[in-house]
């Protein structure tokens, strides 16, 4: 058996295991549905939710596994069953707003101001 925080370093989830650890401290990881400890101990055909920024990645665990893993034996272990829709949240674009001043003009006026954010508004509320 392999410690929830253990596997998801060995299966290169997370960079570091003290990593994982703090993912679990901060609910970022659920086994099963339920909150993931970084003690648990991980069992075939488990399913891990791991949540980095705005994604769900879920994976079902084939084999536990102690040791960090090359890349290309990982799958041996994992089989990444995320969502297609999860994963083009990947490849969503982003969209970034800039409004420039003129230099030397000073911070903007109340009004100026107002209707910066009133366009922020109706860009982001689309």
């Amino acid at each position: 058996m392999s410690r929830l925080d253990k596997y998801l370093w060995s299966i290169r989830v997370y960079k570091t295991r003290s990593e994982a650890t703090e993912a679990c401290k901060a609910g970022r990881i659920k086994i099963n549905d339920i909150d993931g400890k970084a003690s648990r101990e991980v069992k075939p055909n488990d399913i891990i939710t791991v949540r980095k920024a705005n994604i769900h990645f879920k994976y079902k665990v084939t084999e536990p596994v102690d040791k960090r893993q090359p890349a290309k034996l990982v799958e041996l272990y994992v089989q990444n069953i995320t969502s297609q829709e999860e994963l083009d949240k990947l490849n969503a674009p982003r969209e970034s707003i800039f409004l420039i001043r003129d230099r030397g003009t000073g911070r903007p006026t109340k009004k100026e101001r107002r209707d910066m954010n009133d366009l922020l508004d109706n860009l982001t509320s689309r």
